[in-house]
């Protein structure tokens, strides 16, 4: 089960996302919140595995909450759910440390799909987005390649291609505590700050292996 915090300032648009959730019946809707200060208290008393929130409610919003809460709660996959189009926020929004962004007129389908892809540590966003941060020259690499280790490289190419720590565990048959560790290593020497560093730079240096089984 996927618990679920949910942030928006219009409760017509919490209740109807409560509805398609409840409909799909791996999600769970944990906690509420209509404004930022309500929504940072919401998350210190619940444990969810993914906070869907708006851009803009009262107190502070935008890019500027997106780090908020990425700085008391680093590891909440976070889904901006937002009446503005992607190419005006999505981006911005990535780079700040969510995990995914989808448009309040998207189909619902595509809500239940991206936050079941980011309760599973990965990213989820439009092919256009995609490409934008393939052509965002934003965050660089401060270190070569060449300072991995070959398995440090490999969780590398693994990340880059969506797979979460524990598939990789799983496919490397080795402990999530080991490619924890090493997805560490290698972030700090290649001065990473998120995973869409990780897929910037691997797009970007042609790194990501499409035939890793």
């Amino acid at each position: 089960m996927i618990d679920v915090v949910l942030a928006d300032d219009h409760r017509i648009v919490r209740e109807g996302v409560k509805q398609i959730l409840l409909d799909c019946g791996d999600i769970v809707v944990v906690g509420e919140a209509q404004e930022s200060d309500e929504l940072m208290t919401v998350l210190r008393l619940t444990t969810p595995n993914v906070l869907v929130t708006d851009l803009s409610m009262p107190g502070k919003s935008g890019i500027e909450l997106i780090k908020l809460i990425k700085r008391e709660h680093p590891k909440l996959p976070v889904l901006v759910f937002s009446m503005f189009k992607e190419d005006q926020f999505a981006l911005r929004c990535i780079r700040a440390g969510a995990s995914g962004y989808l448009c309040k007129d998207a189909a619902p389908d595509l809500l239940v799909t991206a936050i079941r892809r980011i309760a599973l540590g990965r990213l989820s966003m439009s092919p256009e987005v995609a490409e934008s941060l393939l052509r965002d020259p934003g965050v660089q690499s401060t270190h070569d390649i060449a300072c991995l280790s070959e398995r440090e490289f490999e969780v590398l190419s693994r990340m880059a291609r969506g797979q979460t720590v524990t598939e990789i565990a799983r496919t490397l048959f080795v402990s999530v505590k080991t490619v924890s560790t090493h997805k560490a290593r290698l972030m700090q020497k290649m001065g990473f700050a998120n995973s869409a560093d990780i897929v910037r730079y691997a797009l970007n240096n042609n790194l990501i292996e499409e035939n890793l089984p």
